[in-house]
């Protein structure tokens, strides 16, 4: 026997095939959104956080060539690199706003492991917040050696505050800062350079974190600051000339 379908029925089927369509056409248009909020990247995004990863180690071993050839501060960071547990570089800090300042910026972390042997890069945040009245903006090149176990703890952590869970002391500079850094005892020394010129400013307070993103879209998979840093069962030979320089440089 067939079905006979009454007006109301056939009213409550089409309203039933109309909320379908609905709620496809709605899950459809979200699928991106949706795919963001669960902490998937999509191939966009890998790309994107790829060429980032790729461009920070190429403007880190620029930045790190600046604070080798300039007079000021060349020697003894050449002299700290030698005893240097663990080396951050990032290449771009911005700071300055109105009112409310910020800074921060992204950089890479190699640790030593060994004699003289370098892990490849894990990729990090650096930022802080500060208030008052500060007008227009400045970037900043920063360098952090750590000379202590502490210090390389900090640096490779997934997560640490300078000043507190590692000591920060400026780095020396000018004529018998080599020989001034065999006297540091700081777990980390910093070097800050704006436009080419030592800034002297402290780095303590500052947020080291990571950037699991950039480290997973670099190595092609998940991985953790361990894995790249303590472990060092991954590689990528792009970072080959950076690290070289490092080994070189820290011999």
């Amino acid at each position: 026997m067939s079905k006979i379908h009454t007006p109301t029925s056939c009213v409550l089927a089409r309203r039933g095939l109309v909320s379908l369509v609905l709620v496809t056409m709605l899950v459809s248009a979200n699928a991106p959104a949706i795919a963001a909020s669960s902490g998937t990247p999509n191939g966009q995004e890998r790309t994107a956080d790829m060429r980032e990863a790729q461009d920070l180690v190429v403007r880190s071993r620029m930045a790190l060539n600046d604070f080798l050839t300039n007079a000021q501060m060349g020697d003894p960071v050449r002299t700290l690199l030698r005893r240097a547990q663990a080396v951050a570089i990032f290449p771009q800090v911005l700071e300055g706003a109105f009112v409310f300042g910020a800074a921060g910026g992204t950089g890479i972390v190699l640790a030593r492991r060994g004699a003289n042997t370098w892990s490849d890069p894990a990729f990090y945040t650096m930022g802080e917040m500060s208030f008052g009245l500060q007008a227009g903006g400045e970037a900043s090149e920063v360098l952090l050696v750590a000379l202590t176990d502490r210090g390389r703890a900090a640096l490779q952590s997934t997560s640490a505050k300078l000043g507190a869970d590692a000591g920060v002391a400026l780095g020396p500079m000018g004529l018998g800062a080599a020989a001034a850094t065999e006297n540091l005892s700081a777990d980390i020394v910093s070097y800050v350079m704006s436009k080419g010129l030592y800034a002297g400013v402290s780095v303590s307070g500052s947020v080291v974190a990571v950037r699991t993103a950039l480290n997973q879209a670099y190595y092609g998979r998940p991985v953790t600051p361990t894995d790249i840093l303590v472990a060092q069962t991954v590689t990528n030979r792009q970072a080959g000339p950076l690290v070289g320089e490092i080994r070189r440089i820290a011999s």
